[in-house]
């Protein structure tokens, strides 16, 4: 089914509950997990700049990867450098790198219009992936938690 399974995160709240979701096909499939991770840097008066909770967020991920090893899966962090605002080139890219069969990302939950304007970063990975992108809305339940949910994570690898 899988064989690589890229999570691209932000290290927010609706990224963490997508994780859930791909380590339950990487469990179905015995597949591997890349966690993404794209440090976005924005010019300023003082050069270029970071989110100021970064080194946080690089923290926390290493903390997952290594909890993601001791639950069993072949885990590893690719943590990429982006000046501007839209990182899902950097995530397709990684995705091409390691031959990624699937892109699981979390949505923000934003609508149609706010999305237009402050950019997407699923919307474009839609566009541009070379892979299938399993975008898991943000009122998503954790994998696993209901009947629905079990189906959501079954029809995933389908494609339709």
């Amino acid at each position: 089914m899988f064989k690589t399974i890229v999570w691209a995160t932000d290290g927010s709240p609706n990224a963490d509950r997508a994780l859930s979701v791909a380590k339950a096909l990487a469990h179905q499939s015995q597949a591997s997990i890349v966690v993404v991770h794209v440090v976005q840097r924005f010019a300023s008066e003082g050069g270029l700049a970071v989110h100021a909770d970064e080194e946080n967020v690089e923290a926390k991920l290493t903390q997952v990867v290594d909890g993601l090893s001791r639950e069993g899966f072949d885990a590893t962090l690719k943590i990429v450098n982006h000046i501007g605002p839209q990182a899902a080139h950097e995530i397709a890219d990684v995705a091409r790198q390691v031959d990624a069969d699937l892109i699981v990302v979390g949505t923000r939950g934003y609508g149609p219009i706010v999305g237009l304007v402050l950019g997407s970063v699923t919307l474009r990975l839609l566009h541009i992936a070379t892979c299938p992108v399993l975008a898991v809305p943000a009122g998503a339940r954790a994998a696993g938690a209901g009947a629905a949910d079990e189906r959501e994570v079954d029809a995933a690898p389908g494609g339709n």
